[in-house]
Formats: structure tokens, C-alpha cells, sequence
């Protein structure tokens, strides 16, 4: 933005990268302990302090009159996102029952769309006032969004399953009846989902001092949070935020090249991933989390390759040529494709097959990793476009291959089940299958090669009994 340029100058891509990346990683940081914020004072209360702490931030850099003021602002605003983010989706997890899970919490990441093009018309629309105000106008609106955020959450039910684990039952039944929950409901969400860590056996049950970001790791629960954190720490290497981050300059690199045009393509962006976002929160129930996954993986990596070949080749001038329209079409067409799936499915998968117990914890070291990938790519984007026109492209279409592999491998589908089935089918997956296949068939093979070898022993030692009568009766041939 001309404005913003004009108050703190001109900076070269990897300065660039760290202010738009300075908010990830104390966002990453403070995630870390969101979850053990949440399980000690609340979902609700975890959400308020977050976002109260981000529109100070947020304050900060409305306010900067220098990046000695403007970074620390928009590192403050990283830590409450940090401790509010990831919560949101624990508590309407924790508030809804199974059959109405994944549309509600999938209207978190619709609202998140709808923010994206909301944010680009107004600095679209804010780009030609002749003063600080151009860029200073967005970051007062987020000011004072995150404080009516954090105004409206004592306001809110306080989540029935996180009230019963503190010990305070009888404030669970009032907040059943104004979330329209029958005691039936929520007794069968706690009976399915089993025991805390997954194992009435497991001595963690029997330490409840226990740290919980240990018992994420322990051998009943590991597999879900290590699965949780890869997926949401692939969804930044597809190279979506890439895309929205650095949308204006990838429109420019493509032949776009007025800021006022630029904008404008990249709120075009914006508007399409809120469409298709539509159609996939309402409808995440109706098809696998696992299906969307591997669709997305294909569609995805398709078109991160196209565009980067495309490049690679010399095919795309800035001023001529169909080249330069495919790469935008494809970009629209990645988009919509990660809407429709990863989007919608890799944040509520992650959340949803985490034990109960573990749940607020294993969903913010998920969220953690999210935003140090998110940190990795905004930092490595800028570099990539200055120094290569293909390479950005070729590195975010390899890993989402590498995802979908891992996708199809360790990702059993998590649709209606119970937490307690869940469990249970991560010790059937695919993975586990294969191992036991493999292990089955040397098994086997050990098996052949002893009846073989048992065989043979029996040949040689027949053959040896055989031998003895024909040599005694030489023997006595001999004698006589």
C-alpha cells in the first residue's frame, strides 16, 4: 500500500517477509500454553483474554508512528491470537453433539472466508485516501472487532463437558438448556467417548497431576496429535497463505500491474474462497474427511505444478500471451479447490479425534504448528518471487503430494463416529493394516522357508535310514 510505504519507506523481500510474518510465531508460541489456559479458567474466559490482548495489538499498529512500535503491536496481536484461535474451535466442538459437529464448526472457517474479502475491500477501498489513515483505517476496524469479541464472551454458555471436568456439575444443567441440549445427548457424547486418555488401564488415570501436554504424547493419544499437527501444519505449505498474503504481488508477477487492480484481483480472490466455502461447511457431514482430503491433494498439487511449469518454461509475459490468464484461472481454481476440502476438513479433523481429555491441549499444539509453517511460508514467499518465478510453486505442489500420500496412509475417516470409534479405527488404519500385512507375509515366507528346510531335513535324514540296510548287507556279503 503506497500510504503505508510513505510512513516507514520501502523494504527489500526478506524485511518484508518478517513484518508480515512478525505475528506467527508469538502466535505459535502462545498456543503452546493456550490449551492449558483453557482447561484451567474456561473456554469462554480463554477466548476473552485473546482477544482482548489482539485488539491491543491491533490498537498498536493503528497507532505506529514507527516499526519500532508498529512489529512489538503486531507481536502483541500474535499473542492473543495464539491463546483465542484455536480455543473457538474446542469450545463449539464441545457444545454441539456429533450429528451437527461438522456444520457448525465449519462456520468458524466460513466466517474466517468472509473476513478475507471483507479486509480486502476496505484496504481497497481505504488505498486512495491521501493520508496514514489508508493503511491505519484497517487496523482500528480490527481494534475494535477483538473488543466486542472479548465483550460478548461472559455473555456466552460456558461449554457442560469442560464444567463436569472441573467439577462443577450443577452449573452444567442450565448451560445445557440455553445450548438446547437433552441430558440424553450429552450423556451418550460422554459415554462414547470413552475413557479420558483412551484406556481405562492407563496409569495417566491414575496421576491426574499429570501434565496434559505429556498425556497428549502418551501411547493412547499420541497418534492423534502428531496426525492433528502435521495436517494443520500442511495446510500453509499447499501455499494458500501464500496466495493471500503475497495476492497483489502474484497478480503482478501474472501481468496485473496497478496497485488498484491488484487489489481488486485479490479481492475477487477472497469473494470466490468465501462462495465455495459455502456449500462446503453446510455439506461437511454429507461426504468422508478423509475423501476430501485425497481429492484436495490431487486438485491442489495439479494446480501448484501447472502454474509453476508454466513459469518454468518462459511461457508467461507480463503483457501478452493466454500463459499469464491460465496461471490467474489456476490460482481461482486452487483456490475453490481449497475451500471445498482442506480448508473445511483439516481444521475440524483435527480437533474432532482427539480424546476428550486431551482435546484443548492437542488442538492448540495443532494450531502451534499451523502458525510456524504459516511463519515459514510468509517468510520464504517474498524470497521465492524475487529470486524465482517457478520455485515457490514447484516446492507447495511437492508437499502437498507428500500430504495426500500421508492422507492416504495414516487418515482413517472420522464422519459421525464416536471419539471412542475414532480411537478404535486409528489402530485399524491403513498404516496399521499395512504393517500387519507385511509383517503377516514375512511371516509367511519364515513359515515356507522352515516347512522347506523341515522338509528337506526329512529327505536327507529318509535317505540316511535308507543307506543303512543296503551298507549292512554289503557288510555281510562281505563277511560271508
Amino acid at each position: 500500500m503506497p500510504g503505508f510505504a510513505d510512513s516507514f519507506g520501502t523494504f527489500s523481500p526478506t524485511i518484508h517477509g518478517l513484518i508480515v510474518s512478525s505475528i506467527l510465531l508469538p502466535a505459535a508460541f502462545t498456543s503452546f500454553f493456550a490449551g492449558h489456559l483453557a482447561d484451567k479458567v474456561g473456554r469462554l474466559k480463554a477466548i476473552m483474554i485473546g482477544a482482548a490482548i489482539f485488539g491491543v495489538g491491533a490498537a498498536l499498529e493503528a497507532g505506529a508512528v514507527s516499526l519500532g512500535m508498529f512489529i512489538p503491536g503486531r507481536a502483541l496481536a500474535g499473542v492473543g491470537e495464539g491463546f483465542f484461535l484455536s480455543t473457538v474451535v474446542v469450545y463449539i466442538c464441545e457444545i454441539c453433539p456429533p450429528e451437527r459437529r461438522g456444520p457448525v464448526a465449519s462456520l468458524v472457517q466460513l466466517l474466517t472466508t468472509f473476513g478475507i474479502p471483507t479486509g480486502y475491500f476496505i484496504c481497497y477501498g481505504t488505498v486512495n485516501i491521501k493520508s496514514s489513515y489508508s493503511w491505519r483505517l484497517p487496523f482500528m476496524l480490527q481494534a475494535i472487532l477483538a473488543t466486542a469479541l472479548a465483550c460478548t464472551c461472559p455473555f456466552l454458555p460456558s461449554s457442560p463437558r469442560w464444567l463436569i471436568d472441573r467439577g462443577h456439575p450443577s452449573q452444567a444443567g442450565p448451560a445445557m438448556d440455553r445450548l438446547q441440549l437433552s441430558l440424553q445427548q450429552f450423556q451418550a457424547e460422554l459415554d462414547s467417548a470413552g475413557p479420558t486418555t483412551g484406556d481405562d488401564n492407563d496409569p495417566e488415570i491414575q496421576r491426574p497431576s499429570k501434565s496434559r501436554l505429556l498425556r497428549v504424547f502418551n501411547p493412547y493419544n499420541r497418534k492423534q496429535a502428531f496426525l492433528g499437527m502435521f495436517l494443520m501444519g500442511a495446510m500453509q505449505f499447499s501455499g494458500i497463505d501464500a496466495v493471500l498474503y503475497y495476492a497483489p504481488t502474484v497478480f503482478q508477477q501474472a501481468g496485473l500491474s496497478s496497485t488498484q487492480s491488484s487489489f481488486l484481483a485479490s479481492g475477487v480472490t477472497g469473494i470466490v474462497i468465501f462462495v465455495s466455502t459455502i456449500p462446503a461447511s453446510f455439506l461437511s457431514d454429507k461426504w468422508g474427511r478423509r475423501t476430501s482430503s485425497l481429492v484436495g491433494a490431487v486438485t491442489l498439487a495439479f494446480c501448484m505444478i501447472l502454474i509453476g511449469s508454466l513459469y518454468a518454461s518462459g511461457s508467461v509475459q507480463p503483457n501478452r500471451g493466454a500463459a499469464r490468464w491460465v496461471v490467474i484461472v489456476t490460482i481461482y481454481l486452487f483456490t475453490i479447490s481449497y475451500s471445498v476440502t482442506w480448508s473445511v476438513g483439516f481444521k475440524l479433523y483435527a480437533s474432532e479425534i482427539q480424546p476428550p481429555a486431551t482435546r484443548a491441549t492437542a488442538s492448540s499444539l495443532a494450531q502451534s504448528a499451523n502458525w510456524v509453517c504459516n511463519f515459514i511460508v510468509a517468510l520464504i514467499t517474498p524470497i521465492f518471487l524475487a529470486h524465482s518465478s517457478f520455485g515457490a510453486y514447484y516446492l507447495f505442489g511437492f508437499a502437498i503430494v507428500f500430504t495426500g500420500l500421508v492422507c492416504l496412509v495414516y487418515m482413517p475417516e472420522s464422519r459421525g463416529k464416536s471419539l471412542q470409534t475414532i480411537h478404535r479405527e486409528f489402530d485399524e488404519s491403513l498404516h496399521t493394516k499395512l504393517i500387519g500385512a507385511f509383517r503377516r507375509m514375512r511371516s509367511r515366507r519364515a513359515a515356507r522357508k522352515g516347512g522347506i528346510t523341515e522338509r528337506k531335513n526329512r529327505m536327507e535324514s529318509s535317505d540316511s535310514d535308507a543307506s543303512v540296510p543296503v551298507d549292512r548287507e554289503k557288510a555281510v556279503d562281505g563277511r560271508v
